[in-house]
């Protein structure tokens, strides 16, 4: 399976892609930065980014929540 499931702003020029992706045999989760090129106005992937195998999906999902919730406790993000 190779889909792109979320994509949202980073900033002005850059997105953030949240995609299922399958390389050697691998199903994987990848978490990556897209820039705009100078020379046209497509789209590519940068190195920044993070691809796990899906069987630790469930521990990126904790790693995110206890993240949220210490930065909502810090108010540094709204309830």
């Amino acid at each position: 399976m190779d889909q792109t499931v979320t994509v949202f702003p980073k900033n002005k020029f850059q997105e953030v892609r949240v995609g299922i992706r399958e390389f050697k045999g691998n199903d994987l989760v990848d978490v990556r930065i897209w820039t705009m090129t100078q020379s046209s106005d497509q789209m590519v992937p940068t190195a920044k980014g993070v691809t796990i195998n899906v069987h630790l999906l469930p521990q990126l999902i904790k790693a995110l929540n206890d993240t949220e919730k210490l930065l909502k406790e810090s108010k540094l993000l709204e309830s």
